[in-house]
């Protein structure tokens, strides 16, 4: 494990560096380092490090997501609360939608799987977005208009929506009729997700205040207390919603509010050294599960039902800051940060096939195809317009 485990920190490194210097987001390299040296090609990862792939990932996750509400400012949140509410579920929406009228006539499946299909593509990839978002709160581009702000909340809640809508599609297609009352969940796990975090950040200020620690201790329990959260949701799962990574940014950003500016900048610059390695290991991670067979098989009328539905989603993604104060300009950004797909996929893409669904390898060929072709394209996109699209905050 520890050998894989080098390889792919030192490949996803390697590769990344390249991938930067030819002008190419860094995680096309990373993904890459993984794709190559995962199980489908040199098969040089050892499969205990796949076996325990997703908690990695959701690992470096949970490092991006505190230095997320580290970074936010809830007067800025509050702020721009009815676009980023539309922005958790509109565009998933909308792409569903999408899906369901290109996937019969394209691909020849039935509206149901169309639906199981739809609701994995939904999803945008806070992977790719949130590192992204930190990045413009701390460069201070677009944050006057609570853009980055914004955008982060609606990834963080789009996963929550989406993944609700997958479990009820696919009970749907196993037989199971329709659980709509599932719906009734989101807001459920979105606000016990808020509200549990919310309190553990109120009780980690009481404790830096008690105790006196040094900076790396609150770093380690700041941590725990996220894998903690995690760990929660996973225990209440099947008998009470809570979106764990939702009340993990929400307990940085109450710990962030209520602490010294002193703790919260050194927090900051800690979980910012960490995300360079954890940034690694979530896109090699991503790419070893990659298996381009499936891609081949999805053929170009795939590529036409991903591409077609993007399209919808960004009419979405545009109505949902209509009416705001932003700019046009402002606007499109908002839409390409909603095109990247890809830790969302990985976790889910091969479930309808594990299931026995009929519908099961292409769900999964087209998730493979989504990553590949959108998680670049996002990135490429948002790092080429930020600069052109966002202006940056004026100190008064």
């Amino acid at each position: 494990m520890l050998t894989a485990l080098a390889l792919l920190l030192l490949g996803g490194l390697s590769l990344g560096t390249l991938a930067g210097r030819l002008g190419l987001p860094r995680l096309v390299g990373m993904m890459g380092a993984g794709m190559l040296l995962g199980p489908h090609m040199l098969d040089l990862v050892d499969g205990s490090v796949l076996q325990i792939s997703s908690q990695l990932r959701q690992m470096a996750l949970v490092i991006i997501l505190l230095k997320a509400g580290l970074s936010l400012r809830l007067e800025d949140l509050k702020r721009v609360g009815r676009p980023a509410l539309l922005l958790s579920f509109l565009p998933a929406v909308f792409e569903l939608l999408g899906v369901l009228a290109l996937a019969p006539p394209l691909l020849g499946v039935s509206r149901m799987e169309a639906a199981v299909l739809g609701s994995v593509l939904g999803a945008v990839s806070p992977a790719v977005v949130v590192p992204r978002m930190v990045g413009l709160l701390e460069e201070g581009r677009g944050t006057n208009k609570g853009i980055p702000q914004m955008i982060l909340a609606g990834a963080s809640l789009d996963d929550v929506f989406v993944i609700v809508l997958f479990t009820a599609f696919t009970g749907m297609a196993q037989g199971g009729g329709a659980h709509w009352g599932a719906l009734v969940q989101v807001p459920v796990a979105i606000l016990l997700g808020l509200g549990i975090g919310a309190a553990a950040g109120t009780a980690l200020v009481w404790l830096f205040r008690q105790a006196s620690l040094e900076g790396m201790g609150r770093l380690l329990i700041l941590l725990s207390a996220a894998f903690l959260l995690l760990g929660l949701e996973e225990g209440l799962k099947g008998r009470l919603p809570l979106s764990g990574l939702l009340g993990v940014m929400a307990m940085a950003l109450v710990l962030a509010r209520q602490s010294f500016p002193q703790t919260t900048e050194t927090l900051k610059a800690q979980f910012g050294k960490l995300w360079q390695g954890a940034e690694i290991l979530l896109f090699t991670l991503v790419g070893a599960a990659v298996d381009l067979r499936y891609t081949l098989r999805a053929g170009p009328a795939a590529v036409a039902v991903i591409l077609g539905a993007l399209a919808v989603r960004s009419v979405g993604s545009w109505l949902c800051t209509a009416g705001t104060a932003l700019e046009k300009k402002e606007r499109l950004y908002c839409v390409l940060a909603y095109l990247p797909k890809a830790t969302v996929q990985a976790a889910i893409g091969g479930v309808p096939l594990a299931l026995g669904l009929p519908c099961g390898e292409l769900v999964l060929s087209a998730a493979v195809l989504a990553i590949l072709l959108t998680a670049p394209l996002g990135a490429f996109a948002m790092d080429w317009a930020t600069s052109r699209l966002l202006e940056r905050e004026k100190k008064i």
